[in-house]
């Protein structure tokens, strides 16, 4: 697909399991935007929480985002100038964004479990995501990591009082507080692996990616993102943060809701059109939900018309697909 001068976004799965629904939808969305405005689309594997990560999961992924008939400029395998596309084969680049951290005293050693943060009377209050951390280590710097030998330790990126705010071009204007609201966030892990949040900034202002499109769970991850773009003087890519696929129970969609696997859809011999009819209805694409290619809706896209709540998938939905094939 030809490429202009306008944005650059990316697709980039998680290869922890198998990808459903879900996140075909997100992926759909995310590939129109980037497409409707003649930009760059990039495909970049997660795989940064690797004891979840499964080996087979990385090329299924690539295999469902074709099936669905998204494509991409950059991606894995390819020798261009923002490869690697795999976060595991990243690590060095982020081991020195972590080295810079400690350098300016933004971060610390920080010897707590999450058991530890959850039984801290002394926690301020539950926060966006659970208990806030109430900041037991913070006395702490980097050079005190040297007397920590033998005990296990994560790094915390330490916050301040300010409000953090974006304008989202799907859910509008989005303030925190991010020390009392969020805390203090862990920024490489026990084991010395970056952290999801400094993996990702690292990716995107390296690889030049200006439009973010995800699902609305990760707006709390946006914030602590923004920290980071902050520190490291860099310029954030704008944000969209659309509402997820849930079950009937009204979660997030998950096994509990039966098997909505894009692998289990192919091999039933559902047409990736069918699939991508469904969900181009559901973002208020299409009046109803006849089988349209995913090219096919690029010119009309517009961001303006997606629903602002969340999809509610029914078992019933999925076995008309099965039963249509």
């Amino acid at each position: 697909m030809s490429v202009g001068a306008g944005p650059t976004g990316r697709l980039a799965p998680s290869p922890t399991g198998a990808q459903h629904v879900g996140n075909a939808r997100t992926y759909l969305l995310a590939w129109l935007s980037i497409r409707r405005a003649g930009g760059r689309v990039i495909l970049r594997i997660e795989d940064i929480d690797s004891p979840r990560v499964k080996a087979w999961a990385v090329e299924q992924a690539i295999e469902d985002l074709q099936w669905l008939g998204l494509d991409w400029d950059e991606g894995p395998g390819q020798e261009m100038s923002s490869a690697p596309y795999v976060q595991t084969a990243r690590l060095a680049h982020y081991r020195d964004a972590l080295e810079q951290l400690k350098q300016a005293n933004q971060i610390y050693p920080c010897t707590c479990s999450r058991a530890d943060v959850a039984a801290a009377a002394s926690a301020p209050h539950v926060g966006q995501e659970g208990p806030v951390y109430p900041g037991t280590c913070a006395h702490r710097t980097p050079a005190d990591a040297e007397a920590l030998t033998g005990q296990a330790f994560s790094w915390r990126f330490r916050t301040d009082s300010q409000t953090v705010s974006f304008v989202d071009l799907v859910a509008g204007q989005q303030p925190c507080q991010l020390a009392t609201e969020l805390g203090d966030f862990v920024i490489c892990k026990q084991d010395g692996t970056p952290a999801y949040q400094l993996a990702v900034v690292h990716d995107d202002h390296t690889m030049g990616v200006t439009e973010v499109l995800r699902g609305d769970d990760l707006i709390p991850s946006t914030f602590r993102q923004l920290a980071l773009y902050d520190f490291f003087g860099w310029q954030p890519p704008q944000f969209a943060h659309v509402p997820l696929v849930v079950g009937e129970d009204g979660r997030r969609l998950a096994k509990r809701h039966g098997d909505t696997r894009l692998q289990t859809l192919r091999s039933a011999g559902v047409s990736p059109e069918t699939l991508v009819g469904y969900l181009a209805h559901s973002c208020g694409l299409q009046p109803d939900a006849r089988p349209v290619a995913a090219a096919d809706l690029i010119a009309s896209f517009d961001l303006e018309r997606l629903p602002r709540t969340a999809l509610t998938l029914t078992a019933a939905e999925v076995a008309r697909w099965m039963k249509a094939g």
